[in-house]
């Protein structure tokens, strides 16, 4: 089983735009985010997937492999697939460019979920992180996921699910993280596949796949990391990794 990662790194984020290519710990996020993935050991292949010649140019002055996106896309499984469509590759795993705290531990648990599917039944897999914090589980910028008894996802949501009307049952909150695992072929049909209306109304690509009844299954893990979305993100990112 061939299994690379892939990195897709946009440079214009809406929210926070050249995020990538601010400094953490002396050198740039991306670069930061690609070092830490090679050092894992776990793949056969890691590459930085962008639009950006900025980005372009900083891995590849730093010795990285690095892709440049041939068209426009919308989000990153589009600019993963675009790029993988060719490549002779069983199992691709997206490691954000903007999540340098993606550690060994919790990846090496997504590669286990395909080396133990031997019936494919997985489609994806992706990462999940218990959360307790109140406003945490209300802010639109976590994602959430609800599961079945097997720990495949049910639903992601950007609203607190499921809705605690009854509070004196004990639910657990988890947060999604944005790292998947997907099966090639998986992939490369939600490239094709058009985009349905619950992923256009909570903007959630995941949610192309379940709509299209694949399956994603689910993995805890319990380092949370930071996520670079914002100027606040990164110096909280900065005093996490001193």
């Amino acid at each position: 089983m061939k299994i690379i990662s892939m990195i897709p790194a946009r440079y214009s984020a809406s929210r926070f735009p050249g995020k990538l290519m601010q400094d953490l710990g002396g050198k740039t996020v991306i670069l930061q985010t690609y070092q830490a993935t090679v050092a894992t050991n776990l793949f056969d292949d890691v590459i930085v997937v962008t639009d950006s010649t900025v980005i372009y140019d900083e891995i590849a002055t730093n010795g990285g492999k690095v892709m440049l996106s041939k068209k426009e896309h919308d989000c990153g499984s589009d600019r993963i697939a675009e790029a993988i469509e060719h490549l002779d590759v069983d199992v691709v795993v997206n490691v954000q460019g903007d999540e340098p705290f993606t550690d060994e531990v919790s990846l090496r648990k997504l590669i286990a979920v395909f080396k133990e599917d031997t019936k494919k039944e997985v489609d994806l897999a992706s990462l999940m992180v218990h959360i307790s914090n109140e406003d945490e589980i209300k802010n639109p910028n976590t994602v959430k996921v609800v599961l079945d008894n097997k720990n495949f996802a049910l639903y992601f949501s950007r609203s607190p699910i499921p809705y605690p009307r009854d509070t004196s049952v004990a639910v657990k909150y988890y947060k999604h993280k944005g790292v998947y695992a997907f099966r090639k072929d998986a992939l490369l049909d939600f490239y094709r596949l058009p985009m349905l209306t619950l992923e256009a109304s909570e903007k959630l690509e995941q949610l192309r796949y379940l709509e299209y009844g694949k399956r994603i299954k689910m993995v805890e893990t319990s380092v949370e990391g930071v996520e670079i979305d914002t100027p606040e993100d990164l110096e909280r990112a900065k005093k996490l990794w001193k």
